[in-house]
């Protein structure tokens, strides 16, 4: 895990939406993002996932591919992967440094005087640049925030895709469907095919409209895509074919929308001359892992970083497929713009108990304030504190404990679970906050 002055520097550099400085500062580079062909991907939930098996399936056709992440949940280093692995610390260094002389040389240049790019800014030029470098043959990248002016639309896409829309980040993007929706329409490009996921129709007929004005291919659910799930997998349908008895290792229906997804930029890739057999398509999917999602971390310990009202649902769906421990607590933090008793309302059927938490994320709400926001709601309900004591306590008392509400809080059970120290705080030992370099709220 690397830990940068540079990152530390730019992790208060605040959300700023808009492509001109991003576009500039690449410009003077070379353009390196356009060295490489791109497959884009947005939506509010499921970009993650679904980057991650397209990523997942490319490697398997052979193909060296550049990921673009976001956020990290342990290590910044997540964010720009090679062939599915994070970049070394030692490596990531270098481009560290190496882009903060060149963002200043072109600040200098410019005749500015302030350090040009934001946190986000920087990382995803930083991937572009690393991309470039290591000579991928595809670059999988995930959008940020919304899609028209997050820093990745600068590239010029084969496929872009949306895998589905919902009510997040209303205060940035917009505080209906429909306006979300065409935050998210953004990237499409003129011309280039648009893979669409499971959504609401109202989100539905925007993308539609906005890519028929584009010149661009919309493939569609119910018209062009389709997903069943069998008893011998799953079955995925795409103008170009249908592959039967997919096993996918990610766990959760919602899984099979984006699968559905990851196939239709698969097939739309393989019409630009990609060659991706069915053999990779089966083992690429199998193998896809993303941390973080429906994560079993430890022997009855799962933690998912759903984080708003669709997220929920989906976590609700699965856990209503599963048989019933005595006894499941769901420790509970997120961050401070966020709905909470919106988001555990899906829950509540499926858990015994609720245990307010946060990480050291400069933007999670405190815990007693959660539990303040949640004490009328019809679940037993305590305080527990910061993650590092709520969660041996919980762990040792339940038969299954869940951590979800946000993908920070998914990260920081993940450290302390991966560091053993656990099992060390069961023992009555203790250690030290895990605080994420990063200006975002997830």
């Amino acid at each position: 895990m690397i830990h940068h002055p540079v990152l530390r520097q730019l992790a208060d550099s605040g959300i700023k939406l808009g492509l001109e400085d991003v576009r500039g500062f690449l410009q003077a580079q070379g353009e390196p993002h356009r060295a490489y062909p791109v497959v884009h991907i947005a939506g509010t939930n499921g970009k993650g996932s679904t980057s991650t098996m397209v990523t997942s399936v490319l490697v398997d056709a052979g193909y060296t591919v550049g990921t673009n992440l976001s956020p990290h949940l342990e290590a910044v280093n997540e964010r720009v992967c090679i062939n599915g692995m994070p970049l070394d610390d030692g490596s990531l260094t270098e481009a560290i440094e190496a882009l903060d002389r060149a963002r200043t040389d072109w600040a200098r240049s410019q005749g500015r005087r302030d350090s040009p790019l934001t946190y986000f800014e920087f990382l995803t030029c930083l991937a572009f640049q690393v991309f470039a470098e290591r000579g991928v043959d595809v670059a999988v990248v995930e959008v940020g925030l919304g899609g028209r002016l997050d820093a990745t639309n600068i590239v010029h896409p084969q496929v872009t895709a949306i895998t589905q829309i919902g009510l997040d980040h209303m205060d940035v993007l917009g505080d209906t469907i429909e306006a979300i929706a065409g935050e998210k329409a953004g990237i499409i490009k003129p011309g280039v095919p648009m893979i669409v996921g499971s959504m609401p129709k109202p989100a539905r007929d925007v993308i539609e409209t906005m890519a028929t004005r584009m010149g661009s291919p919309c493939w569609l659910p119910g018209r062009h895509l389709s997903r069943e799930n069998a008893r011998s997998g799953w079955r995925i349908g795409t103008p170009d074919g249908t592959i039967e008895r997919l096993q996918l290792s990610l766990p959760g229906e919602h899984q099979g929308s984006n699968a559905m997804v990851a196939l239709g930029i698969l097939h739309a890739l393989r019409r630009q001359g990609f060659h991706i057999p069915d053999e990779a398509i089966r083992s690429g999917l199998q193998r896809a892992r993303i941390n973080g999602r429906l994560d079993e971390v430890k022997e009855h310990l799962w933690v998912d970083g759903a984080h708003n009202v669709d997220a929920s649902k989906a976590l609700a769906r699965w856990l209503a497929r599963r048989e019933k421990p005595e006894s499941r607590i769901l420790l509970f933090g997120m961050g401070s713009t966020r709905d909470p008793r919106a988001i555990l309302e899906p829950l509540i059927p499926y858990i015994d108990e609720v245990v307010a938490t946060h990480c050291a994320h400069p933007k999670a709400r405190k815990s007693h304030e959660l539990a303040a926001l949640l004490q009328d709601m019809d679940i037993i309900l305590s305080d527990g504190g910061p993650i590092e004591e709520a969660l041996p306590e919980v762990y040792a008392e339940a038969h299954e404990t869940l951590a979800m509400g946000s993908l920070f809080l998914a990260g920081a059970v993940r450290s302390l679970v991966g560091d053993g120290v656990l099992n060390e705080i069961v023992a009555g030992q203790g250690f030290g906050d895990v605080v994420p370099e990063s200006d975002e709220t997830s």
